[in-house]
């Protein structure tokens, strides 16, 4: 068993090594204006303190994709509960991430012959966000490599692009990117 410290230290690492793979090879089109998430917990996270992600996202500047800031624990609630609910289907799947939705870029994740499901928001549970709710519906028979909500028009258009490690989900990303 690792030490908590030393765990905590590694998922730092190995998320700041997939941002910087992101920042030098994701083609801008995946930021885009909105920006983009990626979280990696550590082994049984239960809350976003034990999600790190980059504060700010990855986003871009001057034209170029870069890490708002260094990446940090408990710094993207949103995206982290994404990776808590899936982490409940399959606990090795702890990385997640968000970029905006186009049909290009689905097309190319399928492509990739990578599991692709859209996210019904029309079923509700008592207590339960719509978005939660939503991903785990997604998880019954095992967390997708990609869940996506390609909403109406005011809606925000999403895809999560979920994996066991960071680099495993930018190199999906990237690849899908370059295909594009």
């Amino acid at each position: 068993m690792k030490d908590p410290v030393q765990e905590r230290n590694e998922v730092l690492y190995r998320l700041d090594l997939a941002v910087t793979h992101l920042e030098a090879s994701v083609s801008p089109l995946f930021v885009q204006d909105r920006g983009c998430s990626l979280v990696y917990a550590v082994k049984g996270a239960r809350d976003s303190d034990g999600v790190a992600a980059v504060p700010g996202g990855i986003v871009l500047r001057d034209g170029r994709v870069t890490a708002g800031r260094p990446c940090a624990f408990g710094a993207d609630a949103s995206c982290a509960r994404i990776v808590l609910t899936a982490m409940k289907f399959d606990p090795l799947i702890r990385c997640a991430a968000t970029i905006p939705f186009a049909e290009n870029v689905l097309a190319g994740f399928r492509a990739m012959y990578l599991e692709c499901l859209p996210l019904d928001k029309t079923q509700k549970a008592m207590g339960i966000s719509t978005m939660d709710f939503g991903v785990a519906a997604c998880c019954n028979d095992g967390v997708p490599d990609v869940i996506y909500d390609s909403g109406a028009e005011k809606t925000l258009r999403i895809m999560y692009i979920f994996g066991e490690e960071p680099l495993v989900v930018a190199n999906n990303i990237i690849i899908c990117s370059n295909r594009i």
